[in-house]
């Protein structure tokens, strides 16, 4: 054929600059002009391709995240996604005066993507390589909003937190390893394609007990647990006064008003007939 077919390996982290070389290195004779290169990923998707020192593809989803040296072929992707994980290959043309193309080179490079601690399964298929890869999440943050409650219970809003992780997760909750359901959960998607997760319950704790959150993705599974303690501090319900002592109150009251009412329309007649009888008495 008249070319080396090369295959290699690199590794790098997600966020990080990689670089994957090629197979040929254009000579300071010639230039970029007289080249087609084509950079592609598991074969069927083109991630950057020239021909005669003009870009002619890329592909969407590396937009804003690849470049090519013009004199080495070598292709930068930054920043890294987890996506990003797979075979590449670069492919060399030389036009020649007659603009017929020769191919120069074919190499192939596996790019291994793993998270800040991750884990790579290579499963072999019929002799082909399947990369099952897996970004560990954050180990689970819980945290307890407590609010005022009667003194029986205390209430409390408990929220689970993961994230940074590869492929998208479940999360699960337990209370004293009696499982929960979630009032609301959500996952999210950086711009890395790594994933974040969040879950909140609404929970009655009539005494202290132990809550567990679990994250679980692709066959690994991270945990924490803590200890929600009942509150000392409650609402004490204002008692109604019972039915006898209002009873008793009103017929005080009722007897209260009614003397006052009998004194005000005897005492004053009491006064005159008290005032005729002296008069009386002075004139005999």
């Amino acid at each position: 054929t008249g070319y080396a077919l090369e295959k290699e390996a690199v590794k790098s982290k997600v966020g990080e600059k990689v670089s994957l070389p090629c197979c040929h290195e254009i000579p300071s004779s010639e230039s970029l002009r007289d080249y087609r290169v084509y950079w592609q990923k598991n074969i069927t998707e083109v991630v950057l391709a020239y021909a005669e020192g003009k870009e002619i593809s890329k592909s969407e989803r590396y937009e804003n995240r690849t470049d090519m040296d013009n004199r080495t072929l070598t292709l930068w992707i930054s920043p890294v996604h987890i996506l990003d994980n797979g075979s590449y290959q670069c492919v060399v043309q030389h036009l020649g005066a007659s603009k017929n193309p020769s191919v120069v080179c074919d190499k192939t490079i596996t790019l291994f993507v793993t998270g800040r601690t991750a884990t790579l399964a290579v499963i072999c298929q019929n002799g082909n390589q399947t990369f099952l890869v897996s970004a560990d999440f954050t180990k689970p943050n819980i945290t307890a909003e407590v609010s005022a409650g009667p003194c029986e219970s205390t209430e409390m809003a408990v929220r689970c937190s993961s994230h940074g992780g590869f492929p998208k997760p479940t999360i699960s909750g337990a209370l004293n390893n009696k499982s929960v359901v979630w009032n609301d959960s959500w996952v999210s998607k950086s711009s890395l394609s790594l994933y974040n997760v969040t879950a909140k319950v609404w929970l009655s704790v009539t005494e202290n007990a132990s809550f567990t959150c679990s994250v679980e993705y692709n066959g690994f599974s991270k945990s924490t647990s803590l200890l929600l303690k009942k509150s000392s501090s409650c609402i004490v319900p204002t008692v109604p006064p019972a039915s006898n002592v209002i009873t008793a109150s009103s017929i005080i009251i009722i007897i209260f008003l009614l003397a006052i009412t009998l004194a005000a329309r005897y005492l004053p007649r009491r006064g005159k007939c008290s005032s005729f009888f002296k008069k009386q008495s002075l004139t005999a």
